[in-house]
């Protein structure tokens, strides 16, 4: 009889084990904390800051507010494919080096530092959000490029130059076709210098040290903010 009794309560505990192991494991759909990401697509305005890092020579285009765009659109698995492109509202200092050290800024002028890029971004929480919000992480090339800028007396130019963009944003989804996020960029880009600029003499020092060389990398932050319209399930 008692081996009989044990025999019936382990047949009638065995399916109940796993129900307690799962009833532990996981959310009820009414409450879990993850959101599946609805829409393939979406397009955001935004505005925000450069800080631009002082190159050696002072003359690149400086820190500046900045508005521009950008358009995001799924690939597959947690990825974005993202276009970007932004203005920012920038001034230098043309500087000449054939006068001496003291006297070789000029009047500062107001220019515009144009950036685009094309970059891959991941989602940190796959296809969904936590308590709605996606981390994200972003890489990709672009340019910077002061279009239209002229050469200073002692013939530098910004120009266009080739550029690396690293950085990391958060997106807040509340639902539906509207979301806020925030994004921090570095811009890696380098700055090019004329010859005029490692040359001089003993009363005129050259505005560059010959062991600099013509060249320099520069990181450049962009902090933005702005609204997305999501669209395409």
């Amino acid at each position: 009889m008692k081996r009989f009794l044990f025999v019936a309560a382990l047949a009638l505990g065995v399916p109940l084990a796993p129900a307690r192991l799962h009833a532990q494991v996981g959310y009820p759909p009414e409450r879990s904390p993850f959101y599946d990401l609805e829409y393939r697509q979406e397009i955001t305005p935004f505005v925000g800051y450069f800080l631009a890092s002082g190159d050696p020579a002072k003359v690149a285009p400086r820190s500046g507010p900045l508005v521009g765009a950008r358009y995001d659109v799924r690939v597959g698995g947690p990825a974005q494919l993202t276009v970007r492109a932004a203005r920012v509202f920038s001034e230098r200092t043309p500087i000449d080096p054939t006068k001496p050290v003291g006297q070789r800024a000029l009047p500062s002028r107001n220019v515009s530092l144009y950036t685009g890029d094309l970059s891959l971004s991941i989602n940190l929480t796959g296809q969904k959000s936590f308590h709605h919000i996606v981390p994200v992480v972003t890489g990709g090339i672009g340019v910077a490029s002061e279009p239209g800028g002229r050469e200073d007396v002692g013939g530098y130019k910004f120009g266009t130059s080739f550029a690396f963009l690293f950085g990391a944003g958060v997106r807040w989804v509340p639902g539906g076709r509207f979301q806020l996020r925030a994004d921090v960029g570095d811009y890696l880009y380098q700055v090019q210098y004329p010859d005029s600029y490692v040359f001089g003499t003993e009363a005129n020092p050259p505005v560059l040290r010959a062991s600099r060389g013509r060249s320099s990398w520069q990181h450049n932050a962009a902090l933005t903010v702005g609204g997305s319209y999501l669209f395409v399930r």
